[in-house]
């Protein structure tokens, strides 16, 4: 194990390196693909396949009793267990000392060294002693291979370690053992082949020679590809005789300079070659995990025509290399990604793998290592024998739900979560996964429909550059965006540029995650250009990116692509959507509404979970799900009642498109209209903020039951419908329902956000929904609360403007709940945000300086439309403008009539605190004019370091472009003309 965190430098510089797309060369490989495999796995699959050779063959219960993770045979029917027989029949036959064991990818020989231990027990119960049972093992049993010269070294020191630990003369005596390090015969040098073969006749010389040839041929590179080289098996006897005898007469030529160099190295290469071109009982492994792409291109060609159905990692290579070398009715035992049970990409070896045996597996899911955390690699550790015994059961240990190696283990030897069955039974699954642990009434359920028979799910497009063509639609102007355009022609000709954007998003189901459009301005004309310019091998045809154009702008469901697990949303005309968030399509809206409901059912979560275990859910997956049609119209009532639901939940919070006003607004005793129709009825029934927020949270509490009510119907429906009463529940949890509940302090941090937004005129107490998001101004929507002027609002630590924030907010919340419970009202909110202060106005105060920008760069997803001018840690200024009302002088008014302004005051100030100083007698009133005028010092000199910087840009009376995004303007804004950056912006 310490020679794995030896490598932990060079493993983490290869990963870098990847990233910039610089291959993994051979010398780095082991670096890169090195793991240490737990102990108790490392048992489990020695005792599984090692163990289970012998004592097949030779029962002996005493022998087993000391095997803890030796798993007994599942219970066979009787045609399969008379085949048993006949295996076992040919294991009796076998002797100690005929069984050869290899480790082809052995590492520092963690694997080796217990399955001496075993082999040790299997000589002692076979009347062997311990001497020389350890000089048989090393002779005769144990094989290792790695490419990696260091890791050699580790395993051949562990190897006798462990053989003098039952032989202490073992390293004094001439014992071969069989640990390598694949060599390469590039260094050899060939024209001195000539001079070996002495003491073999011509025919056996030029035999020789020929399949030395070819031994150096194979080796040639051969660290590129380690143990997967395919040797052919050569007479290694003879080799041996044609290395010893060399006939080199007379003065020694200049070309015979270094034979006794190459003859060392042609015995290695015998000895290796003789080691891989070999049959084995057993082959136990951990193999490398490194996708084929990251190696470079011999290894790339190699894997690509030796290994066509394993291509896409070296794990699954191994897997097929390791079924090579193992003699028929021998054993394989692997520790691997799980990967090749469930992907596509493997589907053609699950078959060749259906021809051979799974004795058992144990499935371990994610974590199994201690060193390696989330959820990325994923492993499994499986026994297989080379037989194909039709009807053969297999034992599947399910260990994935603990998150920890010590809990797998446990797991393990409790004997939990077990299943047997026959491995003939995944072919009824689509794609022949390898689901143990589905039941026959379950995997004949993919005999039915599926959702490609009645819908179409598919990839959308692909723009090739995000950060050109995608915005958040909150980022550009409202009127350029295209809502619910049923076709490409009928938004090109409205004139509009950006088009909704379906991009996966977040855990959500039912209805929302709609954050983003995308340029599609003449039928996506920008796009395509950057598409063939980039592509040019695509010519006209774009299908590649820019997919299934033709269902561009139809309803349809959505669905995140890469998750831990897909949750589906419904959607109407007017989108495009990405590869990210792929789409089901149906002409029939009915079709798309049963499917939604179906799709978030339990029965699907199953389903997906045997043909996708995975994190990615690609709609070739999706469109195996099978579909029953039945109870349509009560089915339909849930699943529009659901997406109603969900719609009402997204559509409360201002990332929204659709959202009307806040819900602490919509919730109050008397609308803001009533209030302004009627002074004296508000006076009497006072309008509090805190009775708002108790019926928001009444609200949300309604709806989050309703739609869990709804969901766990719905699975009930469709579990009578799939007839899995018994083996699915339709109850849900909590935290699978996507609708929020209340939270007093996220709730009211949005309602100040909405207040700023009032502010700035993007929203209007007298008309719901947006106002103002770029466009004409339109003077008309504002009659209750006048937005401020000149698009700044000053955030500072006193009420030094009459616009200051806090002087705004209270205006606002006057026009909103009356002026009678201002100071109540101005209590609740206080205590919600839970900032420090002595009173509500300075923990109001408090809350704008230090945290509403934070909050609303978040919120808004690091694309704020409210920037903050900031002139540093002192706050001398802090300053809100909104994005769509920015314009070229509006850093120049905000230099002029507030930064120039606050330096006025500060200096003021300043002055009126020495006076205090010079002339008070109050000891305790010098000492805090004292500490403010240090600190009003201090803000003042931020101030005028801030005007140096703002200035240059105020000159420069930049020009922004909505289209642009954030991201660009952000920039833009604080770049003067001569390129120069001024930092006069809070950092995102």
């Amino acid at each position: 194990m310490l020679y794995q965190y030896y490598n932990t430098e060079p493993k983490d510089e290869i990963f870098a390196l990847l990233k910039k797309n610089v291959k993994i060369t051979k010398e780095r490989i082991p670096f890169a693909t090195q793991l240490f495999t737990p102990d108790w796995i490392v048992r489990y699959m020695v005792e599984n396949s090692l163990g289970r050779l012998w004592v097949e063959g030779h029962p002996d219960e005493e022998l087993k009793a000391g095997w803890k993770y030796y798993l007994e045979e599942a219970e066979q029917e009787p045609e399969v267990a008379a085949q048993l027989e006949v295996i076992r029949a040919e294991y009796r036959k076998i002797n100690p000392e005929d069984i050869k064991v290899i480790d082809p990818c052995m590492g520092s020989g963690h694997i080796l060294v217990y399955a001496f231990e075993v082999l040790m027990q299997i000589y002692e119960s076979a009347g062997y002693s311990q001497r020389d049972a350890v000089r048989s093992i090393l002779e005769n049993n144990l094989y290792g291979l790695d490419i990696d010269d260091r890791a050699y070294q580790m395993a051949y020191f562990a190897v006798m370690m462990k053989a003098r630990q039952y032989n202490r003369r073992i390293l004094s005596a001439e014992t071969k053992c069989h640990v390598y390090s694949i060599q390469e015969s590039n260094y050899i040098d060939r024209n001195q082949l000539a001079y070996f073969g002495a003491g073999l006749n011509e025919v056996e010389k030029n035999n020789a020679l020929n399949q030395m040839e070819g031994l150096l041929d194979t080796f040639q590179d051969a660290k590129e590809y380690g143990s997967i080289l395919d040797v052919e098996n050569y007479d290694w006897d003879l080799l041996r005789r044609f290395a010893e005898g060399t006939d080199v007469v007379g003065q020694l030529a200049l070309d015979a300079v270094g034979l006794e160099q190459t003859r060392e190295r042609l015995w290695t290469l015998i000895d290796i070659g003789e080691a891989m071109a070999g049959k084995y009982e057993v082959v136990v492994t951990n193999p490398p995990y490194m996708g084929i792409s990251n190696g470079n291109v011999k290894l790339n060609e190699y894997v690509k025509k030796n290994y066509p159905d394993s291509k896409s990692d070296m794990f699954a290579v191994f897997i097929e290399r390791c079924g090579v070398i193992a003699k028929e009715n021998g054993y394989q035992a692997m520790i691997t990604q799980h990967t090749w049970m469930f992907l596509s990409s493997y589907e053609k070896l699950r078959a060749k793998l259906q021809m051979v045996d799974i004795v058992n597996m144990a499935h371990l899911g994610a974590r199994a290592f201690e060193e390696i955390g989330g959820e990325v690699v994923q492993t499994t550790s499986f026994v297989m024998r080379k037989s194909h015994l039709e009807g053969y059961k297999g034992t599947y240990c399910r260990l994935i739900e603990p998150t920890t190696q010590t809990g797998k283990e446990e797991m393990y030897l409790a004997g939990e979560k077990r299943y047997v069955t026959v491995q003939g039974n995944f072919t009824k699954i689509p794609g022949s996964p390898v689901a143990y642990w589905v039941s026959p009434n379950f995997a004949n359920l993919f005999k039915k429909d599926c959702i490609h028979d009645v819908a179409v799910a598919c990839i959308g497009m692909r723009t090739g550059d995000n950060n050109r063509f995608l915005r958040l639609w909150y980022e550009v102007s409202l009127n350029k965006i295209g809502f619910g355009y049923a076709s490409s022609s009928e938004a090109n000709n409205a004139g509009v540029k950006w088009i909704p954007y379906n991009k996966g998003g977040e855990y959500r189901k039912w209805f929302g995650n709609h954050d983003y459009v995308v340029n599609w301005e003449n039928d996506g004309q920008e796009i395509k250009d950057n598409t063939r310019k980039a592509y040019p091998q695509l010519k006209e045809n774009l299908g590649w990116k820019i997919s299934n154009e033709k269902f561009y702008f139809k309803e349809g469901i959505s669905w995140t692509v890469i998750t831990s697990y897909p949750c589906f949303r419904r959607y109407y005309k007017g989108c495009i959507f990405s590869n990210s968030g792929q789409s089901i399509l149906s002409d029939n809206s009915q079709n798309l509404d049963y499917l939604v409901a179906l799709l978030n059912s339990c029965v699907v979560e199953s389903i997906l979970k045997i043909i996708s275990p995975t994190i990615g859910f690609e709609s070739g997956y999706i469109n195996r799900v099978p579909v029953v049609f039945k109870k349509l119209e009560e089915v339909i009532g849930y699943a529009k009642n659901n997406i109603n639901l969900s719609q009402q939940d997204w559509d409360s919070f201002e990332v929204s498109w659709s959202f009307a006003q806040h819900p602490l607004i919509r919730c109050a005793s008397f609308s803001v209209k009533e209030m302004q129709r009627d002074s004296e009825h508000h006076i009497k029934d006072m309008n509090y903020i805190e009775d708002a927020f108790v019926r928001w949270k009444n609200e949300c509490f309604l709806r989050f039951n309703k739609l869990k009510e709804n969901e766990e119907e719905l699975n009930s429906i469709f579990i009578d419908i799939y007839d899995l009463q018994g083996e699915l529940t339709p109850e849900v949890e909590d935290k699978d329902i996507t609708v929020c509940k209340a939270d007093i302090g996220r709730d009211i941090r949005s309602f100040l956000s909405y207040a700023v937004g009032c502010m700035f005129g993007r929203y209007s107490l007298d008309v719901e929904g947006l106002a103002y998001a770029g466009g004409d101004w339109d003077d008309s929507k504002y009659s209750t609360f006048i937005p401020d002027k000149d698009n700044i609002i000053p955030i500072t630590d006193e009420e030094y403007f009459e616009d200051d924030i806090l002087s705004l907010f209270c205006g606002w919340l006057k026009k909103v709940y009356g002026e009678n419970t201002l100071e109540e009202n101005l209590d609740f909110i206080a205590q919600a945000l839970g900032n420090k202060g002595n009173t509500s106005r300075e923990i109001i105060r408090n809350y704008f300086i230090k945290d509403f920008y934070a909050d609303h760069v978040k919120v808004y997803q690091k694309r704020p439309i409210y920037w903050l001018f900031d002139s540093g840690k002192q706050n001398g200024l802090k300053a809100l403008i909104y994005l769509h009302r920015y314009n070229a002088d509006t850093v120049g008014n905000l230099r002029v009539d507030y930064l120039h302004r606050m330096q006025r005051i500060y200096e003021s100030e300043i002055n009126r605190m020495q006076d205090m100083i010079e002339n008070s007698k109050n000891s305790r009133e010098v000492g805090t004019a004292t500490k403010r005028k240090e600190k009003l010092q201090k803000q003042l000199k931020e101030c005028q370091d801030y005007d140096e910087k703002i200035g240059h840009l105020a000159l420069a009376r930049i020009e922004l472009d909505l289209d642009d995004g954030v991201k660009v303007n952000y920039e833009k804004v604080q770049t003067a003309k001569d390129g120069k950056k001024y930092q006069v912006l809070a950092k995102i």
